[in-house]
């Protein structure tokens, strides 16, 4: 029986087939049902809020923005305008910590694709922000506008991806004042999943806010009420919020629209070698930026963001998926639970090529971010060479195991029928089961049926081409790319949209923010 389009079976499970289209799991509302691992003791939480309390409270946070500096000083915040630092102490933080909420949605253009962050929802978003792309056929290049649309209709078409990170890869043949209006554009015409905005500056957000209202068509009040974008603000770290990310924050959350605040501590570079440090500083920065959100608007969605690894000290290169990194993505998503804020963190690899040195690093974040409790895994999805490339074999590779994630994740039903003991009892002792009853009626569907994974014997692996698992993920995004199905959009809309990115445009090249 052939497989049908997962567009055309919604809610179904993947079938047993040769010739249809691609097996894939179906969308669905990911949760993690399993209680979070907890590295940390209560008084190890408790020593490393008090640290990012006098962090916040003694060291300060530098706020380059003087319009974020404003909004802090009107919060209750001490505020040095001479050196731009910010301080505040557990009473400032109590107060943000009372509207923030513990949980948001996103509703994309088509509200079958709405997402929960929060409680034990799991989402899974693209590889964002690279500069370079790669595929076994064409090799590495710089980023461009027809390699990101190959990628945004990818991400469409596996179920396993839920949102749309923030340039998956820099279109650097387009106006670097303005690409952002073509990605945008993309995201919305190739897809219709939620997407993150670029908030370097407060423009680039409202654009993709605004873009996302006429998609939807809404206001922008409406847009407020029901979140619809969501952005990443990178603190440089340590210790710095840039007036660019910091306009872009408040933008978002003015707008009413969800921010993930991530500390960049790479430990040894960014922040200290030892993990306790490199958690206190993590949190500290990632606590200031929830607060200037609920400064700017009580109520305002935010994320706990969390990319703390490590650098090879020899060379100064970050690494991921190491074990201080699996570590750290555990005990951040306890620090997250502690203040009742949503949990973002990423499965990244260093590994240049998509190789088994790529594989069991992302499999090593991604288990740290799972047993973490995470909500959000940013870059779930083809991230390469240390986030400088997108991969499109590895973005196959990272369904693959996002997918075996979600199987895992189910949890194991035991009744009379599961149990089967009829079935056992028909069998008899050295018997078999795949003629009985009980295993045909489950045939199709008893086991999750791989996108990538080979399982036939080593002749048949041969005459089928010995093809290793990187060369059958090149097959299999080339198969994608041929399977893949539009999502329908009025002309309207699209002509609106369209407009819009001209009138922009135009705005931008006349020196408009």
């Amino acid at each position: 029986m052939a497989i049908s389009s997962p567009r055309k079976r919604e809610g179904s499970r993947p079938r047993r087939a040769s010739g249809g289209a691609l097996p894939q799991l179906p969308w669905t509302d990911v949760q993690n049902p399993y209680p979070p691992m907890e590295l940390l003791s209560a008084a190890q939480v408790e020593a490393i809020h008090q640290a990012s309390l006098r962090i916040l409270g003694e060291l300060g946070i530098e706020l380059m923005s003087p319009a974020a500096r404003d909004a802090m000083r009107i919060y209750g915040a001490e505020v040095d305008e001479i050196t731009g630092t910010v301080r505040f102490g557990a009473d400032v933080l109590a107060k943000a910590l009372e509207t923030v909420p513990s949980a948001f949605t996103l509703t994309p253009r088509n509200p079958a694709h709405r997402v929960t962050l929060g409680g034990s929802h799991l989402v899974f978003g693209l590889v964002a922000g690279p500069p370079n792309v790669h595929d076994c056929l064409r090799g590495r290049r710089p980023g461009n506008h027809e390699d990101y649309c190959n990628f945004i209709k990818l991400a469409q078409h596996f179920n396993a991806i839920h949102v749309i990170g923030n340039q998956v890869c820099a279109p650097v043949e387009l106006p670097a004042g303005t690409r952002h209006l073509d990605t945008y554009l993309a995201n919305l015409v190739y897809s219709d999943r939620a997407y993150h905005c670029t908030a370097i500056g407060a423009g680039r957000a409202l654009d993709g806010i605004r873009m996302m209202a006429i998609a939807r068509g809404h206001t922008l009040e409406q847009m407020a009420a029901e979140p619809g974008v969501i952005t990443i603000i990178s603190v440089n770290s340590p210790r710095r919020f840039d007036d660019a990310m910091a306009d872009g924050l408040m933008a978002m959350a003015q707008h009413g629209q969800p921010v993930v605040i991530t500390p960049f501590t790479l430990m040894g570079a960014m922040a200290p070698v030892t993990l306790a440090a490199a958690l206190a500083q993590q949190n500290a920065e990632a606590l200031f930026g929830m607060v200037l959100a609920q400064a700017v608007r009580p109520g305002a969605p935010v994320m706990y963001g969390a990319f703390t690894s490590n650098v090879d000290l020899r060379s100064g290169a970050p690494a991921f998926g190491t074990p201080e990194n699996a570590k750290a993505n555990v005990a951040s998503g306890q620090l997250a639970r502690y203040y009742g804020l949503p949990y973002r963190t990423s499965n990244a690899s260093a590994s240049n090529v998509a190789d088994a040195q790529g594989a069991y690093e992302t499999q090593m974040s991604l288990w740290g971010a799972v047993l973490g409790g995470a909500n959000l895994v940013y870059h779930a999805a083809g991230w390469q060479e240390g986030g400088l490339t997108a991969s499109y074999e590895k973005l196959v590779l990272d369904v693959e195991m996002l997918q075996l994630m979600m199987e895992f994740l189910k949890p194991i039903q035991v009744d009379d029928e599961e149990l089967g003991l009829d079935a056992i009892a028909r069998v008899p002792t050295g018997g078999h089961f795949f003629g009985d009853a009980h295993t045909l009626q489950r045939y199709e569907h008893a086991f999750y049926q791989p996108l990538v994974s080979d399982w036939q014997s080593h002749g048949n692996w041969e005459l089928a081409g010995a093809k290793d698992a990187t060369q059958r993920a090149t097959d299999v995004w080339q198969r994608a790319l041929n399977e893949y199905e539009q999502p329908p959009m009025p002309a309207e809309i699209r002509a609106e949209l369209e407009a819009y990115a001209t009138q922009r445009r135009a705005a931008i090249g006349a020196g408009e923010p």
